[in-house]
């Protein structure tokens, strides 16, 4: 990549969507690194998400909608490199409002890449999803893998990413990154995610809910997830240009996740006493594993933590008391803030 997109030039990097899940990890870790940011949010979930770096003086918040262009041109303006996030995530929520939501995910996308290219961005990087391959029995789900999406939030990550591919030239390198189910602590934390969700139940019940149980999941810790976004800024263009990488580390069934899970909160948490697993019918047929070997062999790039890492990241949160409410609280779940809110 060329050095005007390296840390020890301070440019400039567009996060949209920069406040959620992800965001309030990636954005200290990019200000960190020696980046300036520039955050377009709608701050639906509030502004505590980045309040611990907050007045960074390499820092900008843009309160803005993705959907609105005027906004997206001047909050670009100036940038090298854009890590794209926003998005309404998650299954249930873009079901809740599939106009609304196709607006923000699809409809909003080209038009928003389109004036990152004319802002002279250099490197794009999309945060598309594993979830795009639905359901597949296949052992060895690589990006080649055929796209069947089974749900509308599946669906427009997938248009999303030839209508990026489609314009890469040779100053405006794209590349793709389709993320397995993400788990661990964040400031703007979700407890609606496999290994969070069984975290918390585990902790705060002493029970761990398991719907269906045989389905196969792949997980990537948000800190691996943070290392491989800061990776993709840097990566030379021949290597990652025009190319879509798994972004994937344990391939487990939601049964044994929640076993492993059990297993570290009777460790960490030994006064919570013996965890009692229940398994019930579920309706969600998404089954998948992803097979993350391109991202090594191409990058380099191998995760370090693990599930187990990441519900010990969770029970420190809890212990902390940094996630009060954490069964009721509509901003730990995206489709009960949705409704909360009347986004929809």
């Amino acid at each position: 990549m060329s050095s005007d997109v390296s840390p020890a030039g301070a440019p400039m990097v567009f996060v949209p969507g920069g406040a959620g899940y992800v965001g309030a990890v990636l954005v200290p870790a990019l200000l960190d690194a020696g980046y300036r940011v520039r955050v377009l949010d709608l701050y639906l979930y509030g502004h505590e998400p980045l309040a611990p770096v907050r007045g960074h003086p390499n820092l900008e918040e843009v309160t803005g909608d993705v959907r609105d262009l005027a906004a997206v041109r001047a909050a670009v303006a100036g940038c090298a490199a854009v890590i794209h996030l926003a998005c309404i995530s998650n299954d249930p929520s873009v079901e809740l409002d599939p106009g609304l939501s196709q607006s923000v995910n699809y409809d909003s996308f080209g038009p928003l890449v389109r004036a990152c290219k004319e802002a002279g961005v250099r490197r794009f990087v999309f945060a598309s999803s594993g979830s795009v391959y639905g359901v597949s029995d296949s052992p060895n789900v690589t990006e080649e893998h055929p796209l069947v999406p089974v749900s509308l939030y599946n669906k427009f990550k997938a248009m999303c990413e030839p209508v990026l591919l489609a314009e890469g030239t040779r100053d405006f390198v794209p590349v793709i990154v389709r993320p397995a189910t993400i788990c661990g602590h964040s400031p703007r934390q979700r407890l609606d995610l496999t290994v969070n969700i069984l975290t918390n139940h585990a902790i705060n019940n002493g029970k761990i809910t398991v719907f269906g149980g045989v389905q196969m999941r792949p997980n990537l810790h948000i800190r691996d997830m943070i290392d491989l976004y800061l990776l993709l800024l840097t990566a030379p263009d021949d290597k990652v240009g025009g190319e879509i990488f798994n972004a994937g580390y344990q391939n487990y069934t939601v049964a044994e996740t929640a076993e492993i899970v059990r297993g570290v909160v009777q460790r960490e948490v030994p006064e919570r006493g013996t965890i009692e697993i229940v398994t019930t019918p579920s309706d969600d047929i998404r089954s998948y594993r992803v097979n993350a070997d391109k991202v090594r062999r191409v990058l380099g790039f191998v995760p370090k933590h693990t599930i187990e890492d990441a519900a010990v990241d969770l029970i420190r949160a809890f212990r902390a008391g940094r996630l009060p409410n954490s069964m009721t609280d509509p901003r730990y779940f995206n489709i009960k803030l949705m409704k909360d809110k009347k986004v929809a």
